[in-house]
């Protein structure tokens, strides 16, 4: 269903994305994890025709991206970051306009928009004003609108960032639902570890490129130890002893330090460790996640976001501003 193969996207002197290639399959679930400003979102909307790709290529459903964008966008179905419904419409009023940009049969339409509204759960709201919605309605209301003319692609950019936990939890039991009642390819792009564990495959992106892609588990065997966790009242401190006393290399990531312990060495270093370390707050033993692997691949925690791609460009064209004068 989608084809990458040596695309690559620059602003400036500024590389978004640089010469990745993947495949994904019909049916398939498939994400790209990685911080903010690694390149995932350039890629998508390079994927949806937004952007046009500065080389390689890209291929949706069989159609070019560049040359046969109007064919690409009849079959795909987005998902944005940002709220893109009119807040001035209803809900049902919103699903009946993109039927129409979309050419969906009238005679089909309301049956269309009474089966996804029930799906999200929203059917009781369709003569609503969306302005009177929460964020998690209106996510679900977007994705609804997303594959009203029941595209072969679904892209997901963020689906549920800014939103609270709960509701986070419910717009991924929505989308679960949809996969399996519509049966469309799902991309999704996502900086959470816990929504990258979900899909089929996970490609990691950092500064551009594909750093891995494999499935979640293949992918966590690569870093094949468990992972010991300690918070102390003096954690930098601690990292330095751990490295000058016991000889481990620890990671500090929000507060929690982080110990490796390949070849069972977990049940040998847990004692070793209390009786070393003073003032341990906590200590647990767990196997390693995608956050883990990001960190084997990269040397940094994927929360440590970077300046996403909108800064850069405001900068760039900032310095462009300033070099004219």
């Amino acid at each position: 269903m989608i084809e990458v193969e040596k695309l690559t996207r620059r602003f400036a002197d500024f590389t978004a994305v640089d010469d990745i290639s993947f495949t994904v399959g019909e049916g398939e679930f498939f994400g790209f994890l990685g911080p903010n400003g690694a390149g995932k979102t350039t890629t998508i909307r390079i994927l949806a025709t937004l952007l046009r790709p500065t080389a390689g290529t890209a291929r949706v459903k069989g159609y070019d991206v560049v040359r046969e964008a109007n064919a690409v966008r009849r079959s795909i179905g987005m998902v944005f970051q940002d709220p893109s419904l009119d807040d001035r419409l209803t809900a049902g009023e919103n699903l009946k306009l993109h039927a129409m940009l979309y050419f969906v049969p009238r005679r089909e339409t309301e049956a269309r928009i009474t089966e996804l509204l029930e799906l999200v759960g929203l059917a009781e709201r369709r003569r609503d004003l969306v302005r009177t919605f929460s964020g998690g309605m209106k996510r679900r209301l977007e994705i609804a609108r997303g594959l009203l003319h029941r595209p072969g692609v679904l892209f997901l950019d963020e689906p549920t960032v800014g939103l609270d936990p709960q509701t986070r939890n419910y717009i991924w039991d929505y989308i679960n639902t949809v996969r399996k009642t519509e049966g469309a390819t799902v991309f999704l792009t996502t900086h959470y570890i816990e929504e990258a564990e979900a899909c089929g495959r996970v490609g990691i992106i950092d500064h551009g490129r594909i750093v891995a892609l494999d499935t979640p588990a293949s992918l966590k065997t690569t870093v094949g130890v468990d992972v010991i966790t300690l918070q102390t009242e003096t954690p930098e401190d601690t990292v330095r002893l751990l490295h000058d006393r016991l000889g481990l290399e620890a990671a500090l990531m929000e507060g929690v330090i982080q110990v490796p312990a390949g070849n069972g060495s977990a049940e040998r270093l847990v004692p070793k460790l209390a009786s070393t370390v003073p003032g341990i707050m906590a200590l647990h033993v767990r196997r390693p996640s995608l956050e883990d692997v990001f960190l084997n691949l990269t040397g940094r925690a994927i929360r440590e976001e970077s300046v996403n791609t909108v800064d850069r460009m405001r900068v760039i064209r900032r310095a462009r501003t300033r070099k004219g004068r």
